[in-house]
């Protein structure tokens, strides 16, 4: 029985492709919804998929166990409101209160710079023997800073804290700034001006990862946080980064956060005035954000396929008028209803899949052009995406196919063949 149903199924699979293939140009142009929406599907997660491994990366890459402590709340771009302007920066007591408190962090470290503007840090230029570099990142920072953003050095060494309490004019570079200023010599020894400021470098860092290709954090100067406060005593906006415990994650953001909104003076009804943030919230935020934009891109899609689905149908009920003498030959060697049905249903089918899998390998030769031309935009393609776009297109050919097979199965070929000759 079972053997009989397989020859069946594959009999009016034969005869399905047989009508493809003799009609292909109509065959494409009754796809072609299905295609484009196939194909916008597969980009759009290729790009969405890419995106989402390399934040993760770089997230993962900063310490899965830091936590992010600001004035300001860490996260997507948005336009601030005046009350965040206006908001006390974060003091360095805060930060050492933090570290003798928070019985679920294990280190704190703490960068200063001067307020950041609306688009960032300030950049400032740095200088070594005539070569200019006009976006550097300059920061100071304390000695534990290394350990917190999970960054290794590529030469020399980082500063002590003795250093720090001496204000001795030492600087650590990032790989971009050791590039451009040492291509062909050692730098360590070497003195660079930064903003005015001489400094010796004593170490270089490894290159960092990036998203979207910001390569920003291999643009800095770090020295440590007294020399800063030295060379410029106006800067107070302080950065805290707190190293927990692991597991304890939940507990240490509770604690960071009582412990501020004590010593900032946050009544219980107001909202906090500060940002406390981690690698899995700011992740969290972004798929958010891609989220929403993946939905807008998959109701698009859904149209090309909802209009390849209406042309499948359309062409599908002109080829049951059009073949009527075929299907009243075959129910006379014996042909069931059944088997028109499905002869019928798994010839829209085909046309969908065969459309879905031309969607399929567009959208993948996209994502490849896209990694290629535009490597700082990552593309790849995930599994569940095909099989998705594969089984979706398949669904519309049964869903929009049903009606056209129906009328095919119950139709009466003789009676209508009789009545057209009588008419003649």
């Amino acid at each position: 029985m079972l053997q009989t149903y397989r020859h069946r199924v594959h009999e009016n699979l034969a005869l399905a492709m047989d009508t493809l293939r003799t009609h292909k140009f109509r065959s494409f142009l009754t796809v072609l919804g299905v295609l484009i929406g196939t194909t916008t599907v597969i980009a759009v997660t290729s790009i969405i998929a890419g995106l989402d491994k390399q934040l993760v990366d770089v997230a993962e890459q900063f310490g899965t166990r830091t936590l992010w402590v600001y004035k300001l709340q860490l996260g997507a771009p948005h336009a601030l409101t005046r009350a965040e302007k206006l908001r006390k920066p974060l003091s360095f007591e805060d930060a050492m209160t933090i570290k003798e408190q928070v019985r679920s962090a294990t280190t704190v470290s703490v960068e200063l710079f001067r307020e950041m503007g609306d688009f960032g840090l300030p950049p400032v230029t740095a200088r070594y023997k005539g070569e200019n570099m006009l976006d550097a990142l300059f920061a100071g920072v304390t000695a534990e800073h290394l350990s917190l953003i999970n960054a290794t050095l590529s030469q020399g060494r980082f500063f002590s804290e003795a250093e720090d309490l001496h204000r001795r004019d030492v600087a650590v570079i990032g790989n971009v700034v050791r590039e451009r200023f040492f291509p062909h010599e050692d730098p360590l020894g070497k003195t660079i001006l930064v903003d005015g400021h001489s400094l010796e470098v004593i170490g270089t860092l490894t290159k960092f990862k990036s998203f979207l290709g910001d390569d920003q954090n291999d643009k800095a100067v770090l020295i440590p946080y007294y020399t800063y406060q030295k060379a410029y005593p106006e800067a107070h906006d302080n950065f805290i980064c707190v190293l927990v415990e692991p597991g304890k994650m939940e507990q240490a953001k509770d604690e960071v956060t009582e412990l501020l909104r004590r010593r900032r003076h946050v009544k219980p009804n107001d909202p906090d005035n500060f940002g406390v943030s981690s690698a899995e919230s700011l992740i969290g935020q972004f798929r958010q954000l891609i989220g929403s934009v993946g939905l807008v891109m998959v109701v698009i899609s859904s149209i090309g396929l909802l209009v390849g689905g209406i042309g499948v149908m359309n062409i599908m009920l002109v080829s049951v008028t059009e073949r009527t003498r075929e299907i009243g030959i075959r129910k006379a060697i014996g042909a069931r209803r059944g088997d028109i049905l499905w002869q019928f249903l798994l010839e829209a089918m085909a046309l969908t899949a065969s459309g879905g899998i031309i969607g399929i390998v567009v959208g993948w030769l996209l994502s490849l052009a896209i990694r290629t031309f535009v490597p700082n935009l990552p593309s790849t393609v995930p599994l569940w995406s095909v099989i998705a776009g594969f089984s979706v297109a398949t669904s519309v050919g049964l869903f929009f196919g049903l009606w056209p097979a129906l009328k095919a199965a119950r139709l009466d070929p003789l009676l209508r063949y009789v009545t057209s000759e009588k008419e003649r």
